[in-house]
């Protein structure tokens, strides 16, 4: 395996092809739990663990189970099934063993059920023809993209809060603008997957 290919997937996934702030998904929770910095990470968090586990189940179901049968065109009713259980299973854990991060995540955590990022992102390493490695790979650096770009965003809304902000803009209309400036500020690394290519 190219050790090489497998940096360049991670760094395009984390900070060039950034789920978030590229292909404008996972925007619910982006925008809903960025209000604190520990709610980003515990979010963050969560959401790259429900990435890893999904890939690594999705990958093989499709490969050993839906191309095999020739059922590759029950590919999403089977991951959002898969997404879904995974979720289940971090919440009751959350309850359990960490319930001051489960009481602060309240409602979002479920919302990783419906949460685009985690599924385009299993639905990306197939058909962008990986392997289970390189899926792998893929999914932990979109994860660490995820819970960059909610902890970047977090503290510019903590910032923000603090700033005399006109009454026009206060609320969405200035979370949005910041979100514009952090995406912005992402664009500024697509020449580096370019350069690892040269």
């Amino acid at each position: 395996m190219d050790v090489k290919a497998l940096i360049i997937i991670l760094m395009s996934s984390v900070l060039v092809d950034n789920y978030v702030l590229n292909r404008f998904l996972g925007i619910c929770p982006f925008l809903g739990v960025s209000k604190k910095v520990n709610q980003s990470v515990g979010m963050g968090i969560s959401v790259i663990f429900v990435m890893l586990v999904a890939t690594a189940v999705t990958w093989p179901v499709q490969t050993y189970i839906l191309d095999k049968l020739g059922l590759g065109y029950t590919q999403t009713i089977v991951f959002i099934l898969v997404i879904a259980s995974l979720v289940q299973f971090i919440e009751i854990f959350l309850k359990k063993y960490i319930p001051s991060l489960h009481q602060s995540l309240g409602v979002y955590l479920p919302l990783i059920t419906t949460n685009c990022a985690v599924l385009g992102v299993t639905i990306n390493n197939i058909t962008d023809g990986y392997n289970f490695l390189e899926s792998m790979v893929s999914s932990l650096g979109c994860g660490l993209g995820f819970l960059l770009a909610m902890v970047l965003f977090s503290g510019m809304r903590s910032r923000i809060e603090e700033s005399d902000i006109p009454e026009s803009f206060k609320g969405l209309p200035v979370t949005l603008v910041a979100a514009s400036f952090i995406s912005m500020a992402f664009f500024g690394f697509a020449g580096i997957v370019e350069n690892l290519l040269a």
